[in-house]
């Protein structure tokens, strides 16, 4: 057994929405943080920074598990925005930082995922990874080892009986204390016309700024990379976040900016 530290992210941030939540699935990341010292520690000091724009439920290293959220809020960790992976998951990550025991690690969660299938009343097949919701290649140390993974979990030992019956959604007023979140308030000067992945890729201030206004909707960044991700390059990664937007909020799902995503987009950020 493995002791749960809960540490929350305080209720100012802005990646502590206070949405309510009730627990459909379990989404796998891990954290593509390979530097000494990116332990589950390291994490929750990273989670609770003020300008941070993820987050998730639990962070899993070889000794400890963290909670960041209580499981009846969400968390911006699938990359869908307001789709069911953000608005309906916990969200656990773990470690693989290079001083670490990734291995023993990856049991911590299987044993933490066993303990939440059995309290929370989901089934083993809505145990899903990362790469579900967004399309991104996490967990990627996971993926190509998923089904031994995920049989792991079936073995893992809480002490207790572990439940597969799934759970259906049903309509709950918010109890929380905190108000909803708030549209985001900062302006971004989205570029006009049409942008898409192209060679040499499309740079500038105005890619940039569309990064940011995605990221304030909670389809970018991409946790791991420098700046998360947010480079002024149309390249990809930049074109996945745009196709999943339009995928989500009803345009056609090209991974090409034009028009109907800068008018859509502006909608909800205003």
């Amino acid at each position: 057994m493995v002791k749960i530290i809960k540490d929350f992210i305080p209720r100012s941030n802005r990646n502590r929405p206070g949405n309510y939540m009730k627990p459909l699935y379990i989404t796998v990341h891990n954290t593509a943080n390979t530097d000494q010292g990116a332990n589950a520690l390291r994490h929750v000091n990273y989670v609770k920074k003020p300008n941070t724009a993820t987050s998730w439920h639990f962070t899993v290293d070889e000794n400890w598990i963290y909670q960041h959220l209580p499981l009846n809020e969400n968390g911006w960790h699938a990359g869908d925005g307001r789709g069911t992976g953000n608005m309906k998951s916990i969200g656990i990550e773990i470690c693989e930082n290079a001083d670490g025991n990734f291995e023993k690690a990856v049991e911590n969660a299987q044993w933490l995922i066993r303990k939440l299938m059995t309290e929370q009343g989901i089934p083993l097949a809505n145990v899903v990874p990362h790469k579900r919701w967004s399309g991104k290649n996490c967990p990627r140390q996971l993926l190509n080892r998923w089904d031994s993974f995920k049989a792991g979990i079936a073995t893992a030992n809480t002490g207790k009986k572990a439940t597969a019956k799934p759970v259906k959604a049903t309509p709950v007023k918010n109890t929380s204390s905190k108000p909803k979140a708030s549209k985001p308030k900062k302006s971004f000067n989205l570029p006009s016309g049409i942008i898409k992945v192209t060679k040499p890729l499309t740079k500038g201030a105005g890619v940039k700024a569309l990064q940011e206004a995605l990221a304030a909707v909670y389809y970018y960044p991409d946790k791991g990379a420098k700046n998360n991700g947010i480079d002024g390059y149309y390249g990809p990664k930049t074109a996945n976040a745009v196709k999943r937007f339009q995928l989500m909020n009803g345009l056609t799902a090209d991974g090409i900016y034009g028009p109907k995503t800068r008018n859509k987009l502006q909608s909800l950020i205003k």
